[in-house]
């Protein structure tokens, strides 16, 4: 292949190496319908202004038109598995208590008494409460936003209790998820995910899974630049140069589906096609670095004349995540075994729905400051096939200065992998404040998912400004 020559159009040029459908069409347990496609499109090769990175007006426009009208993932349902019990989502200077009423409903209530606007409940909080009550007056509404008392209501004559119900985001649920958008006119969370990708997030079954770790830290970089660093595979012969000998970097493969979400697919347990030369089948094996490894005990097969460093691996993690997790993988293909899925659902939420990695990452703005960003890393697990029961893990927040290897229940090796992710952030932020360049240059295919995220980005940007009103708000 030739691309100066003129014999490719934009967008057409890929690594010559093996492709990653190539790769999984070797698999002895075939993929399903959802990891054997492919679905890229060109989107041009224009750079992309750094404004949106740099600029605090940027951010407070993103308030201001974007944040109030998409779909956010809040929380998962295990978080609230019981009426009464609550979680606080907040999306900057926006704050929302998840609560499950006695009916079994759930609500997205603002986080805010509508006496003097006190936070009802603390940010970054969750717990059971029979009631919402404010702790500075004592107004108190219950878990479906009726209002339930005034204390003094004598001198209250004035307030009508229908008009003093708490407003309310919209609710969906989807994948074990609990979704929520501040704007009633937006459409549907299924008309916002599109048909493709919809049907792929159904066919994981997420809601039969767990978090059982979840690790929070900030950082001192956009969040759309800290989302950006795990949008591609390109970075991962420089930044983490220590998996290469087992993962196809170059040759992944890059999907968008509709406006909001967007995925690669990074075939592991290959070497990656820049070291072929330098590595062998043996070598594959003795370099893996698994999300989840503490459910292998720390065991590695032996490589046999002949055999499939690849296959070897995927035949022994389904005998050991299901013996380690008691769950049945009969079913399971190889590449959801092996492989690394990621999804981006518009604006901030990435699924990693295989089996050796299954995550969850979230990324929040600081309301405060556009130089900060919150990073979460949720693993999950699948429930136990016995119907056993399982805890929704709390969040350990990090410090900045903590490596994400200094979380207790975290991979020391994975921990690292998260380190060399976010270690570049700091310097890229300050470095485009400093650049004479007003804007970043992306790869036509390997950054298609960045140019996809940014020109979502854009259309909101485009909007003109909403903010949530009590008068068209859901109401009890």
């Amino acid at each position: 292949m030739n691309v100066e020559t003129g014999m490719l159009k934009p967008g057409e040029a890929r690594h010559p190496a093996e492709s990653t459908q190539e790769i999984i069409a070797q698999d002895k347990v075939k993929a399903p319908g959802w990891a054997a496609s492919e679905n890229y499109e060109y989107l041009g090769s224009e750079d992309v202004t750094k404004d949106r990175y740099v600029d605090p007006e940027f951010a407070k426009g993103e308030f201001e038109r974007m944040w109030t009208r998409t779909w956010q993932m809040a929380c998962r349902e295990n978080h609230i598995p019981e009426a009464g019990d609550y979680y606080v989502y907040d999306i900057g200077p926006y704050s929302f208590i998840i609560a499950r009423d006695d009916e079994g409903e759930i609500h997205a209530h603002f986080n805010a008494c509508l006496h003097r606007g006190t936070k009802l409940k603390p940010s970054a909080t969750e717990g059971y409460a029979m009631d919402l009550k404010c702790p500075f007056h004592g107004w108190t509404w219950n878990l479906d936003g009726s209002l339930k008392e005034i204390p003094e209501k004598w001198d209250f004559a004035h307030v009508q209790s229908r008009k003093m119900c708490l407003p309310a985001a919209r609710v969906e649920r989807l994948g074990g998820f609990v979704w929520i958008n501040m704007d009633p006119d937006a459409p549907s969370l299924e008309e916002y995910l599109g048909p493709e990708a919809l049907a792929h997030l159904k066919a994981w079954k997420l809601e039969d899974r767990y978090i059982y770790l979840h690790v929070q830290k900030s950082y001192p970089a956009n969040w759309k630049l800290t989302m950006e660093a795990f949008m591609e595979a390109y970075h991962v012969g420089d930044t983490h140069p220590q998996v290469q000998p087992a993962n196809g970097d170059v040759n992944s493969q890059y999907d968008v589906y509709g406006e909001h979400v967007n995925r690669f697919i990074s075939t592991l347990g290959v070497v990656s096609p820049k070291l072929r030369d330098k590595y062998s089948e043996a070598d594959i094996i003795e370099n893996f670095t698994l999300g989840d490894s503490s459910s292998l005990g720390g065991t590695k097969p032996e490589l046999k004349e002949g055999e499939r460093a690849r296959q070897v691996m995927a035949d022994m993690f389904r005998n050991m995540f299901e013996t380690a997790t008691n769950t049945d993988l009969s079913h399971v293909s190889d590449t959801e075994l092996l492989d690394t899925y990621s999804y981006t659902f518009f604006p901030n939420l990435f699924l990693f729905p295989g089996i050796s990695l299954p995550m969850i990452y979230r990324f929040r703005p600081d309301a405060k400051d556009h130089r900060r960003t919150i990073y979460e890393v949720m693993f999950m697990r699948s429930k136990p096939k016995d119907g056993s029961q399982v805890e929704t893990a709390s969040v350990q927040v990090l410090e900045d200065h903590q490596s994400f290897a200094e979380a207790e229940g975290m991979d020391p090796g994975f921990g690292k992998i998260l380190d060399q992710d976010t270690d570049n952030l700091y310097a890229q932020q300050e470095g485009l404040e400093a650049s004479a360049k007003s804007g970043i240059t992306l790869a036509d295919y390997q950054e298609i998912r960045i140019r996809h995220f940014e020109r979502t980005v854009d259309k909101y940007m485009a909007m003109a400004p909403y903010a949530p009103s009590i008068d068209k708000l859901q109401r009890c």
